[in-house]
């Protein structure tokens, strides 16, 4: 099928249709406004595609997530997150000599400009992470702005940045609590390194444990890259104006804190907080969400995609009872939400709704785990979630024919009206 036809009043109209190579047809509305004097209404963007993109594919109705064509659940298996982080940025996993460049790349680049040291006493002690992450990365631009003439490698552009926003990540967690940074370490690996400069102190001498720089690399890999979810979109839509990947990333942190997305882990933790001081009154607050005059909703259970179980969860949760038990952490959170999965899956409320848990239920309870704060999930979140916006970038920026992101509306305000003088007005 190449076309499909639109019928509105007597007249009968011919709209192309796009195939993909997995997933939904797609009918190409781009003219009809030309041609019909219409456009299309879709509250939320939900049913309409915005773009033509080679890196992540979504079934939500079977619970499958694939990175350029890679399975999750094989990626998480068999790869590191540097690994994972060329593959959406290349098209291609590495070889060992590509992986090892760009390892070294990652090195180099490590560090952030020492005059950048100062932006960070300018934020009030108790500012949130993830507005501090926003504003440096939106700065970065004015230390490192290559990227607008070109980079020759852009193995070095995309290390810099993932390398760099790892340790401005870490600088803020230590400026939050009113300790010195740890700078990066050349000798670490990526997850490696960003746990030493969390968590080493003057005080106290931080153990890595390979076992928990195993499920680092792990849930980085579940956050790397989900399609055109909202933050996503609004790099794309910062990358369709020629705006810079800085300022691109910048606008998918922004997007990303929001509670109905990538800040919905840490709100799973409030909740989970929530009723363990309510005495751990799980089936309590399962009878609230599900009473429609309460306004209580159970955080990190259904999902806008997947009508199915959530393949990440599947890992989550089997990687949260494997690192739970290796470094013996008793975790009364974890037992809430145990109790909470088990009464939600067996109740008709939540089967026929289809509202099971996502990956957000179970990651909250795995930082916290490795001793990740509350306020600094999102940014964790936000470090694994960097290389896809970086190929969404490319992939916005490299398209010949792109166009900027512009979409319509149905205006529903006062028609126009005569202008009355102010001093006429009643």
């Amino acid at each position: 099928m190449s076309s499909a036809q639109f019928k509105f009043g007597e007249n009968l109209f011919v709209l192309p249709v796009v195939s993909p190579t997995d997933g939904y047809m797609g009918i190409d509305v781009s003219r009809l406004r030309e041609s019909a004097g219409l456009v299309t209404y879709d509250n939320g963007m939900a049913n309409t595609a915005v773009c033509k993109s080679s890196i992540t594919y979504v079934d939500g109705e079977n619970g499958i997530l694939c990175y350029r064509g890679y399975g999750i659940e094989d990626l998480v298996e068999h790869c590191s997150f540097v690994e994972v982080a060329y593959l959406l940025v290349h098209g291609k996993l590495p070889t060992k000599e590509e992986l090892n460049q760009f390892s070294t790349y990652l090195n180099e680049h490590s560090m952030i400009h020492e005059d950048m040291q100062h932006f960070f006493t300018g934020f009030p002690p108790n500012s949130h992470p993830m507005a501090i992450l926003s504003a440096m990365v939106t700065s970065l631009f004015s230390f490192y702005p290559h990227i607008m003439e070109g980079d020759a490698n852009f193995d070095i552009t995309a290390a810099r940045l993932i390398s760099k926003v790892r340790t401005i990540a870490a600088f803020s967690y230590k400026k939050s609590r009113g300790q010195p940074v740890v700078y990066p370490r050349h000798d670490l690996s990526y997850c490696a390194n960003f746990l030493n400069m969390m968590f080493n102190s003057p005080v106290k001498n931080y153990e890595i444990n390979h076992h928990v720089v195993k499920a680092l690399n792990q849930l980085f890999i579940l956050h790397a890259d989900h399609e055109q979810n909202c933050s996503t979109t609004a790099v794309r839509l910062v990358a369709s104006a020629r705006g810079n990947l800085y300022a691109a990333i910048s606008a998918g942190i922004s997007a990303l804190w929001g509670s109905l997305h990538g800040g919905a882990n840490q709100a799973v933790i409030e909740m989970l907080q929530m009723i363990y001081d309510d005495c751990g009154d799980v089936p309590k607050y399962v009878e609230l969400a599900k009473n429609k005059e309460n306004r209580f909703r159970l955080m990190g259970f259904g999902h806008a995609v997947y009508k199915n179980y959530d393949p990440r969860a599947k890992i989550a949760k089997t990687l949260c009872d494997t690192l739970l038990s290796i470094i013996n952490v008793n975790d009364p959170l974890l037992d809430i939400a145990l109790k909470l999965e088990e009464v939600a899956l067996k109740d008709d409320y939540f089967i026929s709704r289809k509202l099971y848990p996502n990956v957000d239920f179970y990651t909250g309870i795995l930082y916290r785990a490795m001793g990740v704060p509350t306020n600094m999930l999102t940014v964790m979140f936000a470090i694994g979630r960097l290389p896809g916006w970086i190929a969404q970038w490319k992939e916005t920026a490299e398209q010949v024919d792109g166009k900027i992101i512009r979409p319509r509306q149905i205006y529903i305000g006062p028609s126009r009206s005569g202008f009355v003088p102010i001093d006429k007005r009643m």
